[in-house]
């Protein structure tokens, strides 16, 4: 099997596993417990959050862990709405956001939060100024994505950062598929709170992390207990940040040359099926995009059964975010665009990783082209796809 969804989930590193193992067998305690057990836990415990905070510019006591990256925008949203209710009101985001974003914005309108949703550029841009314009006094919080999941376009974060600093609004940033992918520094992003999860840079599935800057108030979502500082209580999982944290470093060190490498098979890619394909067409900028992204649109072949088909045929991709597999709908991302229908329904997204090689893109384009040709009826029909099965529509966008 090629595997080109490294959007969606990365394979755990040996060496992370291995940086994990000690933490469920060994070194198990309780990083509560104030006996020696428990404390050589909570020291595992504090080396990771040190670690991660160094890497990305931050200080240790602005980390807190948590369960995944949609708990994490759950909890910069969710508790940023509840720490200004009855003062502040006003949230503002972007028409391409990730559902862990999006789909809480649309829950926060029904508990009486107003959402400004910006619209983006033909690429999948917002606008600083359109930031610049929507936000209000009674504005608690802006979240724009660093990096959109989808189609790989790069926000100018850096530019709504220093809108919202000047409007001494706080910032909040996805940055789930930049992390490992491009330089990562809070203060450089000019980000108030970041979120990053695990396995999207070869760490562990069932951790995140949001970095809050110290100052940013917020109320946490779960009561019970006082860990991460009383703001996501629960007894850690000392093993998972360790990961978290291997993971992080030798995504950080690795990252220049681990980018280059990617961005030129990326570019490989995109010319071959352009120059290759008739009627393709890349969804997203051409260059201000993630290193390891590349996402088309085929009219007249439907993005279901491209996706089924080119599994079938031993190459695993997707039509867009895993959270909306099976969606019959298209993407709100793509809809966002403003694109023709027949660019909606036939999405594809190729995500490489660190293992990817020349020869795979060569297989994988290869396959494409000629599913593409038996869907459009170009070649053989008797070699034609499966159809796609049922499945229920996806949860309506914020309007």
């Amino acid at each position: 099997m090629i595997y080109l969804d490294h959007a969606a989930t990365t394979p755990c590193r040996p060496e992370v596993a291995e940086a994990m193992r000690p933490y469920f067998t060994e070194v198990w305690g309780n990083p509560s417990s104030v006996h020696t057990v428990g404390q050589e836990a909570r020291q595992a415990l504090d080396t990771a959050r040190d670690t991660v905070a160094r890497l990305i510019g931050a200080r240790a006591e602005e980390i807190v862990f948590t369960g995944s990256g949609t708990e994490a925008d759950n909890l910069a949203l969710v508790g940023s709405f509840l720490q200004w209710r009855g003062r502040k009101n006003h949230l503002i985001t972007a028409a391409t956001e990730h559902h862990a974003v999006f789909h809480t914005a649309e829950w926060l309108r029904d508990w009486g939060a107003e959402v400004t949703v910006l619209p983006v550029d033909g690429e999948g841009r917002v606008s600083p100024d359109d930031v610049r314009a929507a936000i209000r006094p009674e504005t608690f919080l802006v979240s724009i994505m660093a990096a959109n999941n989808e189609i790989g376009t790069l926000a100018p974060v850096r530019e709504i950062g220093a809108v919202c600093r000047e409007a001494g609004v706080p910032f909040h940033t996805d940055a789930v598929q930049w992390a490992g992918a491009l330089p990562l520094n809070v203060d450089d992003l000019g980000a108030d709170m970041l979120v990053l999860t695990a396995h999207k840079f070869y760490g562990p599935k069932g951790i995140g992390m949001l970095y809050a800057r110290r100052g940013t108030r917020f109320k946490p979502l779960l009561h019970g207990g006082g860990q991460e500082r009383g703001r996501r209580p629960g007894t850690e999982s000392v093993a998972l940040a360790a990961g978290l944290a291997r993971a992080l470093e030798l995504a950080v060190a690795e990252q220049p040359e681990g980018s280059s490498r990617i961005v030129a098979l990326r570019d490989r890619l995109i010319d071959r099926v352009l120059s290759t394909i008739p009627d393709a067409r890349l969804n997203g900028p051409r260059r201000d995009r993630l290193p390891n992204n590349a996402h088309f649109s085929f009219p007249g072949a439907e993005s279901d059964l491209l996706v089924l088909n080119m599994d079938l045929d031993g190459v695993a991709c997707s039509s867009g975010s895993a959270c909306t597999a099976g969606a019959i709908e298209p993407s709100h991302v793509i809809k966002a665009l403003g694109l023709p229908h027949e660019c909606l329904m036939s999405a594809l997204r190729l995500s490489l990783g660190r293992g990817t090689t020349e020869a795979e893109v060569d297989t994988a384009l290869e396959t494409l082209q000629a599913l593409v040709g038996r869907l459009r009826g170009e070649d053989d029909a008797s070699a034609g796809p499966i159809p796609p099965p049922r499945a229920a529509p996806s949860a309506l966008p914020v309007p």
